[in-house]
């Protein structure tokens, strides 16, 4: 079974939502056999990729919000991190464009380490409020993540990978999805948003149980006779 996510890498929801399916899994007893795919998309495609202000000054500037009030929004998603265990410094992240860090992504999923990759974007985003725009940092982290240095240096010096990332934006679109995280289970269900974990268990069952159907016994039926895979004992 297949989990395909939509999210992005400065998006706080997006992460604290990547916790709670993490703890739906850990307890799911098919864990091994689910594959996860991250997928791209960016929520402000014209963000700098060198920061001119941090998040907590664009949310001021986009929204129109005091210091104040834009600290509580802040601080209201955090406290919602620290209940997943996550400790953040998202007052200091700088505001930043995604693009390369996106097609990275896609590097790591062909190199299979796109798991460890996500992650070290989001905490090293959220968790030390590093600039994931800047080419140093993400080649510190996709190495980090286990991906080749030579193709970490030919991605960034390049466009390879933007269409997938386009690909991923166009599906994103045809889904009808307007923000994101989107969890896409099995092709069959969408989860929007940074659900409780129950609602990911929720889904993760159903969609196991539709994708590998148990018979059941006819009522009243008894025992009859029939042949094993040792023969048949006539």
């Amino acid at each position: 079974m297949r989990i395909d996510i939509w999210s992005d890498v400065v998006c706080p929801w997006c992460y604290i939502g990547k916790r709670r399916l993490e703890r739906a899994l850990d307890d799911f007893p098919h864990r091994e056999q689910i594959e996860v795919v991250y997928h791209s998309f960016q929520l402000d495609p014209a963000a700098p990729t060198d920061p001119t202000e941090s998040a907590l000054q664009m949310l001021m500037r986009k929204y129109r919000l005091t210091e104040t009030q834009a600290r509580e929004a802040q601080g209201r998603v955090s406290s919602a991190a620290a209940e997943e265990g996550m400790h953040w410094r998202h007052e200091e992240s700088p505001f930043v464009g995604t693009g390369d860090a996106h097609r990275l992504l896609h590097l790591a999923l062909e190199a299979g380490r796109q798991a460890e990759l996500k992650e070290a974007l989001l905490h090293a985003y959220f968790g030390e409020a590093r600039n994931v725009a800047d080419h140093e940092v993400l080649r510190e982290l996709a190495v980090g993540a286990g991906l080749d240095p030579h193709r970490v240096e030919e991605v960034l010096a390049s466009r390879e990978f933007q269409d997938a990332v386009e690909a991923d934006f166009q599906q994103a679109a045809a889904y009808g999805a307007t923000g994101v995280p989107l969890f896409v289970i099995d092709q069959r269900y969408g989860v929007s948003g940074a659900q409780p974990v129950d609602v990911f268990r929720t889904a993760l069952e159903r969609a196991w149980a539709e994708s590998h159907p148990v018979l059941e016994t006819v009522p009243g039926a008894v025992d009859a006779d029939a042949c094993g895979p040792d023969g048949c004992p006539v």
